[in-house]
């Protein structure tokens, strides 16, 4: 292996490892109810089928993003994933909330996924059209992932508000997501004003936290007529 692989090997690493600060944050978000037996196995499986998933995409990346409307459609599902997560986290305990291993893994690849329509593309990069290359600086990321994501459950662990701010990070992404889709900076910056680029993310933020605050009102006026 010469210098100039072993080069853009470690490079697609860092660049991965950047570029899924917000994936981790998912995968903590997603695992942090499970019991502690199943929690290793949601992240394992997820991050792995998650991977999977990146190197398919990473493939047919320019397709897929040639379609129109596809990250602003993708925006709007990390925004709902947001909020799944977020009404999950403020559950009472003897209300059954999303506690299955499926659900979990499920949630993993699915935000991941999303989220990495934007990754791939600047990994592929880098790669330089070598896929087998690229496939295998993710490989080698895995363990780094899973590790981070870790980490961070445990601290939403011990500080619940991590949870909000976590929630409220994927919706940022979603915005974001929306605003560099081709059809939707068309419509939402070019054919408004150039500001979009940042109120649109912080809009998707005031939505869920809306959401957010509308799903707690509610479960506790259940709570209340139950009692």
């Amino acid at each position: 292996m010469d210098g100039e692989m072993i080069s853009k090997i470690l490079s697609i690493i860092l660049l991965d490892i950047v570029l899924s600060g917000d994936n981790a944050v998912v995968i903590a978000l997603a695992c942090r109810k499970l019991a502690p037996e199943q929690r290793k196995k949601a992240i394992l499986f997820g991050t792995m089928g998650a991977v999977v998933l990146r190197i398919v995409l990473t493939v047919v990346a320019v397709w897929i993003l040639g379609i129109p409307f596809v990250k602003f459609i993708g925006g709007l599902l990390l925004l709902y994933i947001a909020w799944d997560l977020l009404k999950s986290g403020d559950e009472d305990p003897d209300i059954k909330g999303n506690t299955g291993l499926m659900p979990a893994i499920r949630t993993i690849i699915v935000a991941d996924f999303v989220m990495s329509l934007d990754n791939v593309l600047a990994i592929a990069g880098v790669a330089n059209g070598h896929v087998g290359l690229a496939a295998l600086g993710l490989v080698i990321s895995i363990p780094i992932i899973i590790f981070g994501s870790q980490i961070i459950m445990k601290l939403m662990e011990k500080l619940p508000i991590l949870v909000w701010i976590g929630a409220l990070l994927i919706a940022y992404t979603a915005g974001e997501m929306m605003v560099s889709d081709k059809y939707g900076h068309k419509y939402l910056v070019d054919a408004l004003f150039p500001q979009m680029d940042w109120i649109i993310p912080i809009l998707m933020m005031i939505i869920l936290i809306a959401l957010g605050l509308w799903a707690k009102a509610r479960q506790t006026r259940r709570m209340t007529s139950n009692s």
